[in-house]
C-alpha cells in the first residue's frame, strides 16, 4: 500500500521533501487541535511516551544483555533534567506530571546503572564522545539569564527553566553516537523515535497555546516573560533535531528494515 507513495517521495528533491514534511506536521497539528480540546493533555501524552521509550531500553538491556548503540551521556543528561523537573514539580504542582517524571527518572537511573556497571563491556565509549559540559553549561547560563522572573520561588523556577533547556538538547549525544556509528539497531531506534513523538506533542502544545492566545504568548516580553518564547524555541529546536532521525526511522520501517542506516553527516 505504501510502496507507490514511498517511491514517489524518494524521487522528489530535498526541498520538496522538506515541504512535504512541513505540510504533514501542519496537518498533524490541525488534527490534534480538533481531537484534543485541552492542550495540557499533550504534555501528559509526551511524558507517557517518553516513559514507554525508556521501557523499550529496559527490555533491551534485560533480555539482550547489551547496551551497544546506546549513549550513556544522553541517559545521564536525561536523568539530570528529570531530577531537576521533579524537584520543581513537587514544589509547584504535585500532579500526574510528577508521577510520570518520577517513574521515568527511576527507569532512566536503572538504565544508567546497567550501562555503567552491569553491561559496561558492551558500551562503546569511543563513539559516545560529546563532552557533557558542551550541553550543561549553556543551559545553566540560559536558565540564569532567561527565566520566569518572579519574586516567588525564583531558584525553583530557574531550575525548572534549566530542565526545559537541557531536555531540548539532551538527545544530542545519542544522535552524535548514531552519526559516528552510521547505524542504529532496532531497540535504540524505537527509543529515539519515541522521543521524537514525545517532543512533537510538546511542541504541539505550545503552538496551539500561541494560536489560541492570538499570538500573545510571543509578545509577553516584559517582566521576565521572554522565557515563554524561549521555551517555545527550545521545543522547536528539539523537534527539528529529532525530525531528521524520525524520517529515516519511518523510511526504514516502510522498507522493511529492522536496522537503520543513517546517512547523517558530522
Amino acid at each position: 500500500m505504501w510502496t507507490p507513495i514511498v517511491a514517489w517521495v524518494r524521487r522528489r528533491s530535498a526541498k520538496v521533501k522538506a515541504l512535504l514534511a512541513a505540510a504533514a506536521a501542519l496537518c498533524a497539528l490541525v488534527a490534534l487541535k480538533r481531537m484534543v480540546k485541552n492542550p495540557t493533555h499533550f504534555f501528559v501524552a509526551s511524558e507517557a511516551i517518553h516513559f514507554l521509550g525508556i521501557l523499550v531500553l529496559i527490555y533491551k538491556l534485560a533480555t539482550l544483555k547489551t547496551c551497544s548503540g546506546l549513549s550513556l551521556k544522553s541517559q545521564e543528561l536525561t536523568a539530570i533534567f528529570l531530577a531537576a523537573r521533579l524537584v520543581c514539580s513537587f514544589y509547584l504542582e504535585g500532579d500526574i506530571h510528577t508521577v510520570l517524571d518520577f517513574l521515568t527518572l527511576c527507569s532512566t537511573l536503572w538504565v544508567v546503572y546497567m550501562m555503567r556497571f552491569k553491561l559496561k563491556s558492551t558500551y562503546i565509549a569511543k563513539l559516545d564522545n560529546m563532552p557533557l559540559y558542551y550541553v550543561i553549561v549553556p543551559c545553566a547560563i540560559l536558565a540564569i539569564l532567561v527565566n520566569p522572573h518572579t519574586s516567588h520561588a525564583l531558584p525553583v523556577r530557574m531550575l525548572w527553566e534549566f530542565a526545559v533547556y537541557l531536555e531540548s538538547i539532551s538527545v544530542l549525544p545519542q544522535l552524535k553516537m548514531v552519526q559516528n556509528a552510521k547505524i542504529i539497531e532496532p531497540f535504540t531506534a524505537h527509543y529515539v523515535f519515541a522521543l521524537g513523538i514525545a517532543r512533537f506533542l510538546g511542541f504541539a502544545h505550545w503552538i496551539i497555546k500561541v494560536y489560541e492566545s492570538g499570538g500573545k504568548y510571543l509578545f509577553l516580553i516584559g517582566s521576565g516573560y521572554i522565557w515563554l518564547p524561549m521555551m517555545l524555541l527550545a521545543e522547536t529546536v528539539q523537534t527539528f533535531i529529532l525530525a531528521d532521525f524520525c524520517y529515516y526511522y519511518v523510511k526504514g520501517l516502510m522498507d522493511g528494515k529492522l536496522i537503520i542506516y543513517t546517512p547523517l553527516k558530522h
